[in-house]
């Protein structure tokens, strides 16, 4: 198996170069139905951070140039971007008009399809488990997967693999963060690999980021692409590369496995760069107190009397993105004075702590698991998925913490926040997103 790692320079080919010394098309049909998956994690109407969280448009462009010269006519791009309410629409089409692939619709005939207004179709990944899959990915003949060197805070990398959960429904999404610790978000992701027709995966290392996989990690300019004909080995070198051994990794362990394949690249040939000359120590988490009861910057802080219990791989998504700023408020709000023996709950796991005098529960998965509790402490559920941003302000304020309800719902906020981290360094250059 061949990987290939290249430095990348605008305007010099570089991806077809990758391509080339990976035999990265080799098992591309003729007059196949070819589509590819970028990674839009999330999308918003105003400036926000896209460096490590976006594929670049510029990977996409020359994957594009190149498929035609392949002789490759029939080409679709499909995503599934986060969507936090079903009411949302056509958040597919305004990514691709903001990322601008309605220029490569126009000069090349590319099709633009929006995961969610797609069907989707039931696919067995193990005994009796099931999961809904983009029907166009079903039909196709051969997928070039382009996922984005990060790192993920609960599976520490998101590569190939993990780019195919864009594939799946809400149910399957929700799904794959199970609470059954057996069947966890490693094992369900582990199984994606099997559903694929013939694939390429290049992944975009143009823009990679330290503690992802959105916009409040941190992102470095890194200038890499790796290719390969196959997804396990692609995961495994950018694995590496991002600092972590991929026998570390338990869904790429399980995946290759599931090829025969050994997880300690033994069975690699890596072609261009190499690895020990690339490689930089990117961190997946941010880190915790011994305990796991509270971020370690806030209790540095002298925050007292709280527990916001570390999340686990069954939080998913939809939580996710509230969990961050109940943190960011509380740590922005502290005044010094201890809370009052408070706890958090998230996920489809965490047990209510009698001792506490009051559990917030952050969603619906973990209010329903505690239904049951009978015990003395003040019990404050979070209903919804995602969480319902009004319980959400009125649970803060009961501990004293006075926040607007739309502070939960405005990702365009949040987004011009970490802008602002940007000002007046031009090696994050937003130019890399657009088509020109």
């Amino acid at each position: 198996m061949k990987v290939a790692i290249q430095k990348f320079k605008k305007n010099s080919e570089i991806v077809k170069k990758a391509v080339k010394n990976a035999d990265g098309f080799v098992n591309l049909p003729l007059n196949a139905k070819v589509v590819i998956k970028p990674n839009i994690v999330v999308w918003l109407s105003t400036p926000f951070p896209k460096w490590g969280v976006i594929t670049t448009s510029a990977i996409m462009e020359e994957i594009v140039i190149m498929l035609k010269e392949y002789g490759v006519s029939d080409i679709t791009i499909a995503e599934g971007s986060l969507q936090m309410s079903l009411k949302e629409k056509h958040i597919g089409q305004k990514s691709f008009e903001g990322l601008g692939y309605h220029k490569l619709q126009k000069r090349y005939g590319v099709k633009l399809v929006d995961v969610w207004e797609r069907p989707f179709e039931k696919i067995e990944i193990a005994d009796g488990l099931t999961l809904k899959l983009n029907a166009d990915l079903l039909a196709s003949d051969f997928l070039v997967n382009v996922p984005v060197l990060k790192t993920h805070a609960q599976v520490k990398v998101s590569l190939g693999i993990k780019n195919l959960k864009g594939f799946l429904n809400v149910g399957s999404r929700k799904k794959c963060h199970s609470a059954d610790p057996d069947k966890d978000l490693d094992y369900m992701i582990s199984r994606l690999p099997k559903l694929l027709p013939p694939s390429a995966t290049i992944i975009d290392g143009i823009y990679t980021i330290e503690r992802g996989p959105s916009f409040d990690g941190k992102p470095r300019k890194s200038n890499l692409v790796i290719a390969s004909s196959n997804l396990i080995a692609a995961d495994m070198v950018g694995a590496k590369v991002l600092g972590h051994e991929p026998f570390d990794i338990p869904y790429i362990v399980q995946a290759a496995a599931d090829q025969g394949i050994s997880s300690d690249l033994s069975e690699i040939e890596v072609v261009g760069e190499k690895i020990e000359d690339v490689k930089a120590s990117h961190k997946y988490t941010f880190p915790y107190n011994k305990e796991n009861t509270l971020p370690l910057s806030m209790e540095k802080m002298g925050i007292k009397g709280l527990s916001f219990h570390k999340y686990d791989s069954s939080l998913c998504t939809y939580c996710s993105a509230i969990i961050g700023k109940f943190l960011t408020i509380i740590a922005m709000s502290y005044k010094g004075k201890p809370f009052d023996d408070v706890e958090f709950l998230t996920g489809k796991r965490m047990k209510i702590c009698p001792k506490m005098k009051k559990s917030i529960l952050v969603g619906q998965c973990i209010c329903s698991l505690n239904k049951d509790y009978k015990g003395p402490g003040q019990i404050v559920k979070i209903k919804g998925c995602p969480p319902d941003p009004e319980q959400s302000a009125l649970a803060l304020k009961g501990i004293g913490i006075e926040i607007e309800s739309s502070f939960f719902t405005n990702l365009e906020m949040e987004g011009a926040f970490f802008m602002e981290r940007f000002k007046d360094k031009p090696e994050f250059d937003e130019s890399y997103y657009t088509i020109a």
